[in-house]
């Protein structure tokens, strides 16, 4: 069961059926996730769909890089389907599946990878202590320019809101999966920092 009542197509006001087009003409190709909950207020799904779209699609960063920054930010809120969706997307990226299943299991990812371990442990900061180091700050600013820091700033931030909209709605995993996430107790899985590969 989940918290509220999704919409079908034909029950949709003209505002809402606006954004549906939108949506499933777009990249999504669908409407999925949070969308399903925000299409309660068309005006917000509308604004909402399209920062989703720029932080998904279009930032400055490799997509498996951006990835990587999603699914570090679902796993530390446990949001079932938005790790669900976006781990398949990091594999697709190109992240390699076994830092995958570390974050999936809370455990340390083994990153060899600079640019892969300064995007984990900035996300990984920003989420449990609300502020990153000045040197860490420095080597993504360096890596990826302003730009590219705002932008990793922003896509933690969003999948944040989306996490919550995901748990507060309980919007299940789609195709009646079983929750990949392992979950014990109440509130965020705390991430470990990156591993060092032998």
């Amino acid at each position: 069961m989940t918290r509220l009542h999704f919409p079908t197509v034909e029950e949709f006001t003209p505002d809402q059926k606006r954004v549906y087009d939108d949506v499933v003409s777009g990249p999504r190709g669908r409407m999925v996730g949070p969308l399903r909950a925000i299409i309660h207020s068309p005006e917000l799904a509308a604004r909402w769909s399209q920062v989703g779209i720029f932080l998904r699609y279009k930032t400055g960063l490799p997509a498996k890089l951006n990835e990587l920054a999603v699914i570090a930010t679902g796993r530390y809120w446990n949001s079932q389907l938005e790790f669900q969706i976006h781990a398949e997307a990091a594999r697709v990226a190109g992240l390699d599946p076994a830092t995958i299943e570390a974050i999936r299991l809370g455990q340390a990812p083994q990153l060899a990878d600079e640019a892969e371990a300064e995007v984990y442990e900035f996300t990984r900061l920003l989420l449990q202590t609300g502020n990153v180091t000045d040197a860490l700050h420095a080597a993504v600013t360096k890596r990826w320019g302003e730009q590219g820091c705002v932008e990793l700033t922003a896509v933690i931030g969003y999948y944040t809101m989306v996490s919550f909209t995901l748990n507060a709605h309980e919007i299940p995993v789609l195709d009646g999966a079983v929750p990949p996430l392992p979950v014990s107790g109440s509130g965020p899985t705390v991430l470990p920092p990156v591993g060092k590969s032998a």
